[in-house]
């Protein structure tokens, strides 16, 4: 697996995420609450931490927790939740030796439709079905990974052109298309849900008035 990546927006990352699959799934993995430049920089960060200049999954797994943890929470942290991060990590990393003997790219190598390779990504730690579909997609798009099925399974993250994730990040351009669609999706929600509060607030108000006056106790009779 060898690509032309761009998501760390730094040469050195870049070239880590283009040539490791176990780069890419962590890069993947730490996004998440973080801009995507810094999550996709985290592996390269680790493995120089790590002293190897590389990552290697057994490694990984087998390391000491409390100086992994310390490893992401260096400064300059991985990530914002560096320690839950580093968790996450390893564990993914004990799935990758336990199910497919350290290799992360046989999650994908001999998927035979868009649809196994999703069910395999959603089995990984830390992988929903968003960010499955996500990583489906940016391998289809930029890894050449493409069983029968991938655009499909991967959903809108699949279609092209359609700057919705990471999958679409390709250069500066692109990425900023990307955050402003994110911005955009993200105004929206709130927008929905500032709507949904105010309609349940005012049938709120509307109830308790209802209550009020059906509670009130009837004239009495002359």
């Amino acid at each position: 697996m060898r690509a032309t990546i761009h998501l760390a927006q730094q040469p050195e990352a870049d070239e880590l995420l283009g040539r490791s699959p176990l780069a890419a799934l962590i890069g993947m993995l730490l996004d998440q609450q973080i801009p995507m430049e810094w999550a996709f920089t985290g592996p390269y960060t680790v493995a120089q931490r790590l002293g190897t200049g590389d990552l290697d999954a057994a490694e990984i797994a087998a390391y000491d927790p409390d100086a992994f943890t310390g490893l992401l929470t260096e400064k300059p942290a991985v990530h914002r939740y560096p320690a839950s991060m580093a968790k996450r990590v390893q564990e993914l990393c004990r799935f990758l030796v336990d199910e497919y003997d350290g290799d992360a790219s046989a999650v994908w190598s001999d998927a035979r439709s868009g649809a196994e390779l999703l069910a395999r990504l959603k089995a990984l730690p830390g992988f929903g079905e968003q960010k499955a579909q996500i990583f489906l997609a940016l391998l289809g798009k930029q890894y050449g990974v493409r069983p029968e099925g991938w655009r499909e399974a991967a959903g809108a993250y699949g279609e092209e052109g359609a700057y919705r994730s990471a999958a679409d990040i390709t250069g500066p351009e692109s990425l900023a298309r990307v955050r402003a669609y994110k911005q955009e999706k993200k105004a929206a929600a709130k927008a929905a849900k500032a709507a949904q509060t105010a309609r349940t607030v005012k049938a709120t108000k509307a109830a308790g008035t209802a209550r009020s006056t059906g509670s009130a106790k009837p004239p009495k009779e002359p």
